[in-house]
């Protein structure tokens, strides 16, 4: 019985994980649901879709753009979920747990690219609708900010179910930042269901982010000649409790082969991160929607 149901819930929690990977400039690692398959079988989704996100994390502003959708596994546990590979070791129903490599898409004066999971181009992605027009002048944004280039992460994932609908989940990623030193714990609860039989799946979640002083540093810290290009004071925050989140996400199996995916995730900065100058807004929201087939 769990293991049907966790194969039921797959696509809802994996392809629902990748519009978290992809918003608000940090590559919010999750994975897939544990899924008893065949020996030498695969399954896989593509699909695209569109997203409102913030430009970067803390903006005052928004962009609307295009949100690709890739997740693969396979029978021997190794997965690809957009911006985030790992492989499942554990062969219990109720534990999951191994190591997870993911993309931090780059950023700019313009915010956080979006890159597409699997395909290994890191290339931004055209936006169907531009982030309003801005002019940058000194004290706004992330003028006067050096770039940051797309970073490799790497580090591992555990989770755990506490039955077949609540599950504990928690991950831990190194290799963000400027010197490529940042690390970030994420720790959270998500509550699956399947409504109308298996035709609408709804996940919601909540969690916390914790980040040490280097990830900090790197994207919301303002060094002295940051502050010289930019008209902002030079700012240094530490590490610790950087955010809380909660999500929803619907998935509509629309066929055996089809599903629309769709999700709503709200976070607050907080800590030394809100208190940045770089934040303009410490709280925002992110809603995407898109059409994924299984192959």
């Amino acid at each position: 019985m769990h293991k049907r149901f966790f194969r039921t819930l797959r696509l809802a929690s994996g392809l629902g994980a990748l519009a978290g990977l992809l918003t608000g400039g940090l590559a919010r690692a999750e994975t897939p649901a544990v899924n008893p398959m065949p020996d030498g079988s695969r399954d896989m989704a593509a699909g695209l879709g569109v997203q409102r996100a913030p430009r970067y994390e803390g903006a005052g502003s928004h962009k609307v753009s295009a949100l690709p959708v890739l997740q693969v596994e396979w029978s021997n546990g190794i997965f690809i979920a957009g911006l985030s590979a790992g492989m499942h070791l554990s062969a219990s129903p109720t534990v999951e747990y191994g190591p997870l490599l993911a993309v931090q898409p780059g950023r700019d004066a313009s915010g956080t690219g979006t890159a597409v999971g699997g395909v290994g181009t890191g290339t931004a992605l055209a936006g169907l609708v531009g982030p309003r027009d801005k002019t940058f002048v000194p004290g706004t944004g992330l003028a006067g900010m050096d770039e940051i280039g797309a970073r490799l992460q790497w580090g591992g994932f555990a989770n755990y179910y506490l039955d077949p609908r609540w599950r504990l989940t928690s991950s831990l990623l190194a290799g963000a930042g400027r010197e490529h030193d940042g690390a970030r714990l994420e720790l959270g609860i998500q509550r699956l269901a399947a409504l109308n039989g298996e035709r609408h799946r709804v996940s919601l979640s909540a969690g916390l982010g914790v980040v040490n002083r280097q990830y900090n540093a790197s994207y919301f810290g303002i060094t002295e000649t940051e502050g010289a290009r930019s008209g902002r004071a030079a700012y240094q925050p530490g590490g610790g409790l950087q955010d809380v989140h909660l999500g929803a996400r619907w998935n509509w199996v629309l066929t055996p082969a089809w599903m629309l995916t769709s999700s709503l995730q709200a976070r607050r900065l907080l800590g030394s991160a809100s208190h940045s100058p770089l934040t303009e807004r410490p709280a925002n929201l992110m809603v995407s929607t898109a059409i994924a087939y299984r192959f």
